[in-house]
């Protein structure tokens, strides 16, 4: 009798991380609401403000796992609130990068106390010493993940027609 071992270590934290990561979106969805920003909008002025030069919207996409589309909406929405500006690429006429604008700073410098104390709520179920280790697997699990281009498609499933049609 053969006994079923269920899922690998892999398999479970693949689905903790993805669990964890939409309860501590909606998380911080809820905190953001009342400056009329979503957590997907935040990300995208973190990886702005922390790139090294001003990126272009597909680096911003690469960073984020997120397709050109959603990103272009994302870009549109914080570029209507006055949040970010384009400028024009030197490198190549056809693109254009992305910066902060001082709205964002103001934004965020009456908040970051408040934000970083919710975050250490969130995450009091772990140890100080244990959050070095943690914060070295995520790099490691980040640093690993394939680009979303490389990772290959999946065959289009075949429909099943029902009803004699």
């Amino acid at each position: 009798m053969s006994r079923n071992k269920g899922p690998s270590d892999e398999v479970n934290v693949f689905r903790l991380l993805i669990v964890l990561g939409l309860r501590l979106r909606a998380l911080m969805d809820r905190r953001l609401s009342d400056i009329g920003l979503t957590t997907q909008q935040a990300a995208v002025l973190t990886v702005i403000e922390l790139a090294e030069t001003p990126p272009r919207q597909r680096e911003i996409a690469e960073a984020l796992g997120s397709s050109h589309q959603n990103v272009r909406q994302l870009l549109d929405a914080l570029e209507g609130k006055g949040l970010i500006r384009e400028l024009p690429d030197e490198d190549d006429g056809r693109a254009c990068r992305l910066v902060t604008t001082p709205a964002v700073a103001k934004l965020f410098a009456s908040r970051n106390e408040s934000d970083e104390a919710a975050i250490r709520r969130w995450l009091k179920g772990v140890k100080a010493r244990e959050l070095g280790s943690l914060l070295t697997s995520l790099r490691s699990l980040a640093e690993g993940l394939p680009a979303l281009e490389d990772e290959p498609m999946p065959p289009p499933r075949r429909r099943v027609r029902r009803g004699g049609r």
